[in-house]
């Protein structure tokens, strides 16, 4: 059986770290949330922040940028649920979150979470901007 702690973003990025597939922590966080289990034991972790892209920086969207667990059934459906009653508890309107293609989005959808739309993915540099990409850059789910 799971239980949601608060769990300090170090922490959390640390677990991050160690368990991600493809992604490393965050750059920061407006808060996270640890799954534990009767043992302690955290199970996984959701980081949630400002919105990644700055057009959907409103002050009323949030974004969880990172959902990580070490295979515990159910632990991202319910990191996902407590993210959002968090968030909403807080003021904001809008959770949202992104899915590569390859990813069923199953914990979203139970949840509670919908899809809003595909986005075609691609790099964020440009040539006025250089970037050098460490993330996925095939289309996600919004």
């Amino acid at each position: 059986m799971l239980q949601l702690a608060p769990i300090a973003q170090r922490k959390a990025f640390a677990f991050i770290a160690e368990h991600h597939r493809h992604h490393l922590p965050p750059r920061g966080a407006l808060f996270c949330i640890a799954a534990v289990d009767v043992d302690e034991r955290v199970a996984g972790v959701v980081v949630v922040g400002r919105p990644v892209a700055r057009m959907l920086q409103d002050g009323y969207t949030a974004e969880v940028t990172r959902c990580c667990t070490d295979g515990t059934r159910n632990a991202a459906s319910i990191l996902y649920a407590a993210a959002w009653r968090a968030a909403r508890a807080m003021g904001y309107r809008r959770l949202i979150t992104y899915t590569l293609q390859d990813e069923t989005g199953v914990s979203l959808t139970a949840a509670g979470w919908r899809v809003v739309y595909q986005t075609s993915g691609g790099s964020w540099s440009r040539p006025s901007r250089e970037r050098h990409d460490k993330h996925p850059l095939g289309a996600k789910t919004l």
